[in-house]
C-alpha cells in the first residue's frame, strides 16, 4: 500500500457506497411505484447504456490527461442529483408529482447517476495508472518486474476499496434498519429519506479524491525538484503520460454515431429500440476492440480476444429479476432488516474472497475460473429454486424450526459471496500490465464497455425471460388501498430454473467455442 494510492481507491469505494440506497429503492419501488418486474429489467437496460459511453470517456481522458479530475467534478454533479430527486420523492412526494409522475421522476433519476458513475470511473481506471510511481524514493527509474507487480497490487486494492464501500453501507443499514420491521410505515419512509441523505456522501467522496491527488502530486513535485530534476521534467513526469496520445477518429466517431443512434432510438420510442440499441453497440464496440487489437502483439491479440468472449458470454448470462426479491419479501417474510445483514453478509465475504482466492486468481486463467464460477453458482442456485418448492418448510419441520428460509439464505450467501469479484482481477491485471502506455485509459475503458454491454445483455434476456414467465407483486392503489394488480407468483418456478440452467450451459460453451478457435484467455 502506498500513500499515491488512495486517491483513485476513494473514487472507487464511492461506487461501492452507491448500495447504501439498494435496499430502500427495492422497497420503494415495490411499495410506491406502479413498475413491473419486466419495465424494471428494460430500465436496467438503459440504465446499463452509459456504461458503454466509457469508451470514449476513457479515450477523452487519455487525451485530456491533465484536466481529467472534471469529469469526476461533473460525474459527482450528476450523482447528487439523482439522490436529490430520490429525497424530493420520499420526502416531498406531492410537490414532485405536482411537475411529473412519480415513475417519471425515478425513471430520470435512475438514468442520471450511472453517467456520473460511469465518469467518475473512467478517471479512477486512469488514477489507478497515475498511481504507480515510475521513479524511487532516489529519482531512480523503477524495474519493470516491480512496476508489474504495484499494478497487479493496484487493481486488487481497487476491488478491495469498491467492495469495502459495500462493506460499509451494508453496516450503515444493518444499524439504520434495526428494529424497522415492527415501525409504522410513516418510520420507515423516514428511514428510507434520512438513508438517501446520507447518501450525499458518495459524490463528497469522490472530489476529496481527486483533491487529495493534486495535493500529492504538488508534494511529489517539491520532492523531485529537491533530487534536482528541471521542472519540464517534473512536469512530464507527474502530468503527461509515458507516451502522447493522438485523437483515435475511430474511437470518437464511433462513439459520437453510437450516442446519435441511441439517443434519437431512446426517444422516438419504436419497438424493438433496445434490441436496436444492442445490436449498433455491439457493432461498434467490437469494431473498436478490433482497431485496439492492433495495437498489441499477435500473441497478446489473441489472449484479448479470447478473454473478452467468455467474459462476456459468462456476465451475459439472465437473472430472474425484481420478482425473486420480492417473492422472498411477500412469502418468506424478508424483511428491511433481515435483507440489510444478509447484504453485510455478501459484502464482507466478497471481500473475503479477494484474499482467499488470490493465488487462484494469480495462476489460473480466465476460462479455468469461469468454468469454476459457473459449476459453483449453479449449484448455488438450487436452495433458492429448492425453497420455491417448500424446501425450508421441510428443513424447518424437522429440524424443530433451526434450518428455515431465513438460515438457508445465510448459508447460501455464505457459500457464494466469496466468488463475486473472482472472475474481474485477473482481466484488470492483465490489461494495466499489457496495455500500450498511450493507451491505458482507452484499453480500460474499451474493455469495460464491453463487458458492461454484456450487463445489458443479461438485462436484455432479463427483460424477455420476465415477459415469458410473468411475476407480479400485490399493487394497492395510493390514495383508495384497493388491489390494482394482486401478487402472482406461480411462475416463477420455471424463470428460476431456467436462469439457473442458461446460466450453466452458456457460459460452458464459450469456453469450448475460445479453444475451438485456438484463442487464450489472460
Amino acid at each position: 500500500m502506498r500513500l499515491s494510492y488512495l486517491p483513485p481507491l476513494m473514487v472507487y469505494m464511492a461506487a461501492g457506497v452507491s448500495g447504501l440506497t439498494g435496499i430502500v429503492g427495492t422497497f420503494f419501488i415495490k411499495d410506491y411505484l406502479d413498475l413491473s418486474a419486466a419495465f424494471l429489467a428494460a430500465l436496467g437496460f438503459w440504465a446499463g447504456i452509459p456504461w458503454a459511453l466509457k469508451m470514449p470517456i476513457g479515450h477523452l481522458v487519455d487525451l485530456l490527461w491533465r484536466y481529467k479530475s472534471g469529469l469526476v467534478y461533473l460525474g459527482a454533479s450528476l450523482i447528487a442529483a439523482s439522490l436529490l430527486i430520490m429525497i424530493g420523492l420520499i420526502g416531498n412526494p406531492e410537490a414532485m408529482r405536482a411537475v411529473m409522475p412519480a415513475e417519471a421522476w425515478f425513471v430520470l433519476s435512475v438514468l442520471l447517476a450511472p453517467v456520473g458513475y460511469v465518469m467518475q470511473d473512467a478517471v479512477a481506471d486512469a488514477m489507478t495508472v497515475e498511481a504507480v510511481p515510475r521513479l524511487d524514493e532516489h529519482g531512480q527509474p523503477i524495474a519493470p518486474e516491480t512496476i508489474r507487480l504495484m499494478h497487479t497490487t493496484m487493481q486488487m486494492l481497487g476491488r478491495v476499496a469498491i467492495i469495502g464501500g459495500t462493506v460499509l453501507v451494508a453496516l450503515a443499514n444493518v444499524v439504520l434498519f434495526q428494529g424497522s420491521e415492527a415501525l409504522p410505515e410513516a418510520d420507515k419512509v423516514a428511514i428510507y429519506l434520512r438513508i438517501y441523505e446520507y447518501a450525499l456522501i458518495i459524490p463528497l467522496l469522490s472530489v476529496s479524491g481527486v483533491l487529495l491527488a493534486a495535493l500529492l502530486k504538488r508534494r511529489e513535485a517539491r520532492r523531485l525538484a529537491a533530487l534536482g530534476h528541471e521542472d519540464e521534467a517534473i512536469d512530464r513526469l507527474l502530468h503527461q503520460p509515458e507516451e502522447k496520445t493522438a485523437p483515435n477518429w475511430w474511437i470518437l466517431g464511433g462513439s459520437a454515431v453510437f450516442v446519435a443512434i441511441t439517443l434519437t432510438v431512446g426517444l422516438s420510442g419504436i419497438e424493438y429500440g433496445q434490441e436496436l440499441i444492442f445490436v449498433c453497440s455491439f457493432a461498434i464496440i467490437g469494431f473498436m476492440i478490433s482497431r485496439l487489437l492492433r495495437e498489441l502483439a499477435p500473441e497478446a491479440a489473441r489472449t484479448l480476444l479470447g478473454t473478452v468472449i467468455v467474459i462476456f458470454i459468462f456476465r451475459a448470462m439472465p437473472s430472474s429479476g425484481a420478482g425473486s426479491g420480492w417473492w422472498m419479501i411477500d412469502e418468506l417474510g424478508f424483511d428491511q432488516s433481515f435483507l440489510s445483514r444478509l447484504d453485510l453478509i455478501v459484502s464482507t465475504l466478497t471481500l473475503a474472497g479477494l484474499f482467499l482466492f488470490r493465488r487462484f486468481m494469480a495462476e489460473k486463467s480466465i476460462a479455468q475460473i469461469v468454468i469454476f464460477l459457473t459449476l459453483a453458482g449453479t449449484l448455488l442456485s438450487l436452495p433458492i429454486i429448492g425453497m420455491y418448492h417448500g424446501l425450508h418448510e421441510w428443513t424447518a419441520s424437522v429440524t424443530g424450526g433451526v434450518v428455515d428460509a431465513r438460515f438457508i439464505a445465510i448459508a447460501n450467501t455464505a457459500l457464494e459471496s466469496p466468488l463475486g469479484q473472482v472472475s474481474m482481477v485477473p482481466m484488470l491485471a492483465w490489461i494495466a500490465n499489457s496495455a500500450p502506455p498511450h493507451l491505458k485509459a482507452t484499453f480500460f475503458a474499451v474493455m469495460a464497455s464491453f463487458t458492461n454491454l454484456a450487463l445489458s445483455a443479461s438485462q436484455l434476456g432479463t427483460k424477455y425471460l420476465n415477459q415469458i414467465y410473468t411475476v407480479t407483486r400485490e399493487v394497492r392503489d395510493a390514495v383508495s388501498g384497493a388491489v390494482k394488480v394482486p401478487a402472482d407468483y406461480s411462475e416463477l418456478g420455471l424463470l428460476l430454473l431456467t436462469v439457473t440452467v442458461l446460466g450453466l450451459l452458456l457460459p460452458l460453451a464459450a469456453v469450448a467455442l475460445t479453444r475451438a478457435l485456438g484463442l487464450r484467455s489472460a
